[in-house]
């Protein structure tokens, strides 16, 4: 059955960042996936944290940072990077902010922060359980 989606839900998150949710949990309620345009100010950055999903980033313009156990990654747009479920992770934007597309696998949900990171990926979720 083809879907037709009208447009995004805007999920609200702090530090002037915008997540417009395409599809996903609270847009379009797919479980499986959430797709997601993300617009990061200059220098934005959030805590660190451990996302219980794999999550695919392509970035569409300026440059989106990862700090990992390895080291950093640096994604300009036209790039793209995938992180794992259950690895610590901390994203950050350049001087010139970013915006990118965001996949997750299962789709993200909205939930309590984890007391353990507290960053507003880590209160993003499968199923949106505690």
């Amino acid at each position: 059955m083809v879907r037709k989606i009208e447009g995004a839900s805007r999920i609200p998150v702090p530090g002037g960042k915008v997540i417009d949710e395409h599809v996903g949990r609270v847009n379009s309620g797919d479980e499986a996936v959430s797709i997601a345009h993300m617009t990061a100010p200059p220098g934005w950055e959030e805590p660190a944290q451990t996302p219980a999903f794999t999550e695919y980033t392509v970035v569409l313009r300026g440059t989106v940072l990862v700090e990992h156990a390895e080291g950093t990654t640096r994604v300009d747009a036209g790039q793209s990077v995938v992180t794992s479920p259950g690895e610590k992770v901390r994203y950050s934007v350049g001087p010139e902010g970013a915006e990118y597309i965001a996949v997750c696998l299962p789709a993200f949900a909205p939930r309590p922060q984890d007391a353990t990171d507290g960053g507003p990926r880590a209160g993003i979720a499968p199923g949106g359980g505690e």
